[in-house]
């Protein structure tokens, strides 16, 4: 089978990989351009795929949009039998998803038709899910809509993070695609989603990273871990933003949301169901620290709130 192969981030090097491995023929990977990341780090940086392709001396494309003639034209030459697709970042049109014999797949990460769209992770924690997984399926010009001919499960545990699970997805997407692709390869066609079922998982903004200390304690806890590593779960405290990290429920009679009511081997924070320890902080401008080097550098005691 001839593939040629559209990722970007981290989360796609696993898939990649695997079709090496398997002897796959990848004639092709199209990547996004090199970015800077924000002030920090002026000089572009090469995606996490362009690097895991130049390292097995494929052959790599990175345009600012994968459309237009010239593209069209390059990808048809190739002649392949499939395009696969993991983590992208953009939308591909109608006319490039019929150049390939089979079409387009894509490798997502939840277990559709729960969780379309941009941040399916992030939602899946947030929503308490029990458990998530990846999917593999037919890429069509709906957002994720395809039909699915595969999928992976795995449980979320109680301290899983969007990081943790996103390491973890990679892998379990990379296997899922792998143990699909002779049924793909037939023609078998794929089960068609539920419409009924399906949820949209839109990318997360600085409001909905926000905690809401009115809610259960394992509600906060959710919230919390499906913002980590980014965007980071926020609240206020004296008038300044503070990210908090790796919350444990604890069982404790309901007080103030958001007060402080211990910080002497812990910073346990009230919510308007039970409490939470929080074991990692990051005030604004500065690192990511211990709790408890926070309240010993900031003089913080049992009585203050976040708001």
């Amino acid at each position: 089978m001839r593939v040629v192969f559209f990722g970007t981030p981290d989360f796609a090097v696993p898939s990649l990989q695997a079709l090496l491995t398997a002897k796959i023929d990848v004639a092709l990977v199209v990547t996004q351009p090199d970015h800077g990341l924000g002030h920090l780090h002026r000089t572009p940086r090469p995606p996490a795929v362009k690097l895991a392709a130049e390292s097995a001396s494929l052959h790599i494309v990175q345009p600012e949009r994968p459309r237009g003639d010239d593209f069209y034209v390059q990808l048809r030459a190739l002649k392949a039998d499939l395009g696969v697709v993991v983590a992208y970042g953009h939308l591909l049109r109608p006319e490039l998803l019929a150049i390939p014999r089979l079409g387009f797949v894509n490798v997502h990460a939840s277990l559709l038709p729960r969780w379309r769209g941009a941040a399916p992770i992030h939602w899946a924690l947030l929503s308490g899910d029990a458990e998530t997984g990846v999917a593999i399926m037919r890429l069509e010009e709906g957002l994720d809509t395809g039909g699915v001919w595969h999928v992976k499960r795995t449980p979320i545990g109680p301290a899983d993070t969007t990081g943790g699970l996103f390491d973890r997805l990679a892998h379990l997407g990379a296997d899922a695609l792998i143990e699909a692709l002779p049924r793909i390869a037939t023609g078998q066609a794929p089960v068609p989603q539920d419409e009924h079922a399906a949820t949209h998982a839109p990318k997360v903004s600085h409001h909905d990273a926000q905690i809401r200390w009115n809610e259960s304690a394992q509600e906060v806890s959710c919230r919390i871990r499906a913002m980590d590593p980014r965007p980071g779960a926020w609240s206020t405290i004296g008038g300044h933003e503070m990210k908090l990290f790796g919350p444990r429920v604890v069982s404790a009679p309901p007080g103030l949301p958001g007060t402080i009511v211990d910080t002497d081997r812990h910073l346990v924070v009230a919510c308007a169901g039970g409490e939470l320890e929080i074991i990692e902080v990051q005030p604004a401008g500065k690192r990511r620290m211990s709790a408890l080097d926070w309240i010993r550098g900031s003089g913080v005691a049992p009585g203050a709130r976040f708001e």
